[in-house]
């Protein structure tokens, strides 16, 4: 391993027994087909204005071109399975967690790919692609602590013609349902579900901060980044373009699909491949 992948063994090493945070964000995904945001990858998602479409204002303005570009995204986040990567972090928490020590999964993913790896304790930060929620805050089923499962929801005739009239409805007060994600003009703490309480006691505790497939433009990477530097603990990046873009965080220009097996094998920890 590279001088930056075998300081992330051997800070691995070093928290075994304390708390370890992990942040995740799309670039984990891409070896499983999932396009990124910001990244370099031809299918970027952040090439079209997704700061205007993923908006509670554009779901306000236009629910049906909302959906229909949830959807067209979601074909691929569905037909997606875990990556190396996302087995490797599996099995890092279940070692982890079996020689005493705590390990947090944060992702920024609305994947479940984590979930399928086998990942348990785990935030998803900005939602889930696999739920909704009623557009009505106060809801049981909506904002700030309702949602429900996108598979208990009939799709079909939106499927068939995707217009307005054919938006699915809330079974409890008959509202539109919306997905249930963090969109761009919402906050964090607009929803119990994104746990950010969790998320704000890990980044004044752990001990080692690791992200991975992060471009780190959102707050939650912010928090996190601040909190560890002021505190002294270490922070590494994990991306094949890593540029450490904060002094202090020390970059792993690999993909995480490929290094964090090698991490595995360097620790002694066996995991599955595939």
């Amino acid at each position: 391993m590279s001088g930056p992948a075998d300081a992330l063994v051997k800070a691995l090493q070093a928290a075994r027994e304390s708390s370890i945070v992990v942040t995740t964000g799309a670039g984990i995904s891409l070896a499983s087909g999932i396009p990124t945001f910001r990244g370099q990858d031809p299918g970027a998602v952040w090439k079209r204005d997704v700061t205007e479409l993923g908006t509670f204002r554009y779901f306000r303005e236009d629910p049906a071109g909302s959906w229909r570009w949830y959807m067209s995204r979601f074909d691929l986040v569905f037909a997606a399975h875990p990556n190396p990567a996302h087995l490797a972090l599996a099995a890092l928490q279940t070692s982890q967690r079996a020689a005493g020590g705590r390990f947090l999964l944060i992702t920024q993913n609305i994947d479940t790919l984590h979930e399928q790896a086998g990942s348990l304790d785990l935030v998803k930060v900005h939602g889930s692609a696999e739920r909704v929620r009623c557009a009505r805050e106060g809801c049981r089923l909506g904002a700030p602590n309702g949602s429900l499962a996108r598979a208990e929801v009939d799709l079909d005739a939106f499927v068939r013609d995707p217009v307005v009239e054919n938006l699915p409805r809330c079974p409890a007060c008959g509202s539109l349902l919306r997905q249930h994600v963090l969109w761009f003009d919402e906050c964090y703490d607009s929803h119990a579900d994104y746990q950010w309480d969790r998320v704000c006691a890990a980044a004044a505790d752990a001990e080692l901060f690791i992200f991975v497939g992060t471009s780190f433009s959102v707050g939650v990477t912010e928090l996190l980044v601040e909190s560890a530097l002021s505190r002294g603990k270490p922070v590494f990046s994990i991306d094949p373009h890593a540029r450490a873009p904060i002094p202090g965080v020390i970059a792993v220009r690999a993909p995480s699909e490929r290094l964090l097996p090698e991490v595995l094998r360097g620790l002694g920890i066996s995991g599955r491949e595939s």
